[in-house]
């Protein structure tokens, strides 16, 4: 079947789901295709969902921003104004607005309906690689290759501050999810943790295998994923600023990648065209997902972390159902009980 050829599960030998009886209790269902958008005309660098679910919106080396109704049968919304390659998009937290990031060095906020009104904002003096909105939806941090992190209102698109330490394009910027930090990733090879309130560097990870492509906070706010040009995927504890794992699991670079919101889980996309997800409770990789030709360039969870997105350069765009994440350990150790009770009656 398509399926079976796109997802490769691993073995669940030893597992707790494996009961006294030796009945094997399958822990996990397994993540689904569901649908795919196809209208961009080149790859895609970003993707995220509308909190509402309703919406999912790319953006594309091909200069335009696309909002895809999630509904069936529903037309997809194309919005031109970007002069060159849209690098990054994300939804307000409200869902109201769409922030998209661009090589033409501005940001624009577009309202996400058929209209496609947008304000637009000379941010930086470069190409614009990443966006981001805070929880509150009130900021947002850019980063760009003119080596700068900045923090903006989203009312009125208003400067508040740069951050300037590092010595080489910025490839990522993200607020923690409490709005206190902004993490940054450079290819200076270092990821760099600041303090908002005192735009304060305080801390820097070197990275001297590569450079690191995309990085954010898990959902605790007490780590950090980055995405590695070397192939790896590495986690790191902020509060001790030390590596809590390492994974080599892509034979190619890693392009970005996206925490499920118990945290539980962190799903990878790569240049090797897999996704992977990953089991960082058991530190182990859990399912390799071949649905791109070609690099798969960018990947997120929805809010509720039911669903996923990926894009690559085959400029596809693939809405899982992540299925895995509904495995409920109380119910595996019902069945558990359950059988043996039945066992020892018999």
């Amino acid at each position: 079947s398509l399926l079976g050829r796109l997802i490769t599960p691993l073995p669940q030998k030893g597992h707790p789901g494996a009961t006294a009886l030796g009945v094997f209790l399958k822990l996990y269902e397994d993540p689904a295709l569901e649908r795919h958008f196809k209208g961009h005309r080149d790859t895609i660098t970003s993707v995220d969902f509308n909190p509402n679910m309703k919406q999912a919106a790319t953006g594309s080396m091909d200069s335009c921003l696309m909002i895809w109704n999630m509904r069936p049968h529903m037309r997809a919304y194309r919005f031109i104004g970007h002069k060159d390659a849209v690098m990054s998009v994300q939804f307000s937290p409200s869902g109201h607005l769409v922030a998209s990031a661009s090589r033409d060095k501005t940001v624009r906020l577009w309202v996400p309906s058929v209209k496609g009104e947008s304000t637009i904002f000379k941010a930086h003096t470069g190409t614009v690689r990443s966006v981001h909105f805070s929880t509150d939806g009130q900021s947002l941090v850019t980063a760009s290759d003119d080596k700068t992190v900045k923090v903006w209102t989203v009312h009125r698109q208003r400067f508040l501050f740069s951050l300037n330490q590092h010595i080489n394009w910025v490839r990522c910027a993200k607020f923690s999810p409490d709005g206190r930090l902004i993490v940054s990733a450079s290819d200076d090879k270092t990821i760099k943790i600041w303090d908002k309130t005192s735009r304060e560097c305080i801390h820097s990870f070197y990275e001297p295998g590569g450079f690191v492509n995309y990085v954010d906070f898990h959902p605790s706010g007490t780590c950090i994923a980055a995405a590695g040009t070397d192939n790896t995927v590495k986690v790191w504890d902020i509060r001790m600023n030390k590596l809590l794992q390492h994974y080599q699991v892509h034979c190619g670079g890693v392009n970005g990648l996206s925490f499920h919101p118990t945290g539980n889980y962190l799903i990878t996309a790569s240049n090797d065209s897999t996704l992977k997800i990953l089991d960082l409770l058991e530190g182990r990789l859990l399912y390799t997902l071949h649905g791109h030709q070609g690099p798969a360039t960018c990947v997120a969870f929805s809010r509720a972390g039911d669903f996923f997105a990926s894009g690559g350069s085959d400029e596809q765009v693939m809405v899982w159902k992540t299925n895995f994440d509904t495995a409920d350990y109380s119910e595996v150790l019902k069945s558990q009980q359950h059988a043996t009770s039945v066992n020892s009656a018999s």
